[in-house]
């Protein structure tokens, strides 16, 4: 089955003297199993006199790549540090339900972030009309239908790999919500290309954690406000039944996953609690962020909306974030 993958236009200006269309267009072949839909996709190089990572400048590209016949999009940015001669760490952004990759860069802030420090920045748009992610047994549609969410990844991070001059050793993955879940489940599946990762506001459900065997100890660095009503801190059900466990359970596992002490050491300022769990087997440390009070919102940014409140501003998640990927590249 051949599917298509295809750089779209430039949609931003690195300065304002920068006002000309470029238009990048790169057709690749991808090979993707149909029985397995998460197996590796082979990507061959682009065709000679097609755009490279040599061609590519600094600025925000809006971009599609079709699986199984589903177009797939995200945007893309490039800091204005970028050199195609070097090498540079990506980040990946997942949005939450109901949002989307320019919502996320709204709320999170990362690509100031990106232009502060000089990484490249990737924000992915889920599918369907919910535009929701299948983190397992969440969320929404992609859930329901099963869609290879973790596929559209895996060629995503290829596909970049021909345009951008990627470290893969240092490929990381944070998300908000429904993001966060989804960048769970990249950490038991695609542990052999996510160097570490930074959920915010949502753990796991309890139901995804017998098949979470990753290939390695991973590097969790999380974030969770204590008056967050969409995804409480002590668990839940959903309303599709999902049970998810409270944020403590989830660092316990992923500590224990990682062969860290049982027992963390604590720091407390103003309204957060900062637990450390440490060391660990291969450097994978394992950090809690608490906002007492906090709400379903990304500690630093934006609020998502009035209706789910204002986030804290004593810390920066993105920061803090960045700091944790810096420290943990892939062994």
């Amino acid at each position: 089955m051949k599917e298509e993958s295809i750089l779209t236009n430039r949609i931003g200006g690195s300065s304002s003297t920068s006002r000309l269309v470029v238009l990048l267009s790169l057709v690749v072949t991808i090979v993707l199993g149909c029985n397995k839909p998460s197996s590796p996709a082979e990507i061959p190089p682009p065709d000679t006199g097609m755009p490279t990572e040599e061609t590519v400048i600094p600025d925000e590209y809006e971009q599609s790549l079709v699986i199984n016949g589903v177009e797939r999009t995200y945007i893309l940015h490039i800091p204005p540090s970028y050199d195609a001669s070097k090498p540079v760490p990506l980040v990946l952004v997942f949005h939450g339900i109901t949002l989307d990759a320019n919502e996320m860069i709204r709320i999170s802030g990362f690509n100031d972030q990106s232009d502060a420090v000089g990484f490249v920045v990737a924000y992915p748009n889920a599918s369907g009309a919910q535009r929701s992610w299948n983190g397992g047994h969440c969320c929404g549609e992609s859930a329901a239908n099963n869609v290879d969410d973790v596929g559209f990844v895996r060629a995503l991070i290829g596909q970049l790999t021909t345009l951008v001059n990627i470290d893969t050793k240092r490929v990381y993955a944070t998300g908000f919500s429904n993001g966060a879940i989804m960048v769970y489940r990249l950490a038991c599946e695609l542990s052999n290309q996510i160097a570490a990762i930074g959920p915010v506001s949502a753990t796991q459900a309890e139901e995804d954690l017998p098949g979470c065997q990753p290939e390695r100890s991973i590097p969790v660095i999380h974030f969770h406000g204590t008056d967050d009503d969409p995804n409480p801190y002590n668990g839940g059900e959903t309303a599709g039944g999902a049970h998810f466990i409270p944020v403590i359970e989830a660092i316990h596992f992923w500590a224990e996953r990682n062969g860290c002490p049982t027992q963390s050491q604590q720091t407390e300022s103003g309204n957060i609690f900062h637990d450390f769990y440490s060391p660990c087997k291969s450097g994978a440390t394992v950090e809690l962020y608490t906002v007492e009070g906090g709400k379903h919102a990304w500690p630093g940014g934006e609020a998502v909306s009035l209706r789910m409140g204002e986030p804290t501003m004593e810390i920066s998640a993105t920061i803090l974030i960045w700091e944790f990927f810096l420290a943990h590249p892939m062994p």
